[in-house]
C-alpha cells in the first residue's frame, strides 16, 4: 500500500513536469494537445465527423499555422502577446472520443460470445 502511494505520488510529479514540457512545445507552434490526435484512427475520425464545423476549421487553421511557422523557423509566441492564454489543454473533442470508445468497448463485450 505504501509503495503504491509512493509510486502514485512520483508519477503525479513526473506527469506535471511532462505536461509543462509538452505545453511549452505546443505553445511554440500554437497547437492544442487534441490537435495531435491521429485522424486516421477510427475513433478519432468518427469524433471529428460528429464535431462542429467551427471546431474542424479551427483545428485545420492551427495545423496550417504550425506547419507555416515550422517552415519559416519562427515561433508563435513572437506574434502574440505573452499574457494571451492559448488554452493548450482545452478539451473539445475528448468527451465525444471517450463516449465513442466506451460504446465500441460495450459493443465488443456484447458480441464476445460470437467469437468463441
Amino acid at each position: 500500500m505504501a509503495l503504491r502511494l509512493f509510486t502514485d505520488k512520483a508519477m503525479h510529479i513526473a506527469a506535471k513536469y511532462y505536461q509543462k514540457a509538452v505545453a511549452m512545445e505546443l505553445s511554440k507552434t500554437g497547437l492544442r494537445y487534441e490537435d495531435l490526435l491521429n485522424e486516421n484512427e477510427h475513433d478519432v475520425k468518427e469524433a471529428l465527423s460528429l464535431a462542429s464545423p467551427e471546431l474542424i476549421t479551427a483545428r485545420v487553421r492551427r495545423s496550417t499555422r504550425a506547419i507555416d511557422l515550422n517552415l519559416k523557423q519562427k515561433n508563435f509566441n513572437d506574434y502574440v502577446s505573452p499574457d494571451v492564454d492559448q488554452e493548450t489543454f482545452k478539451s473539445e473533442l475528448y468527451d465525444e472520443l471517450v463516449q465513442i470508445r466506451m460504446r465500441d468497448q460495450e459493443y465488443a463485450l456484447l458480441n464476445f460470445h460470437k467469437k468463441s
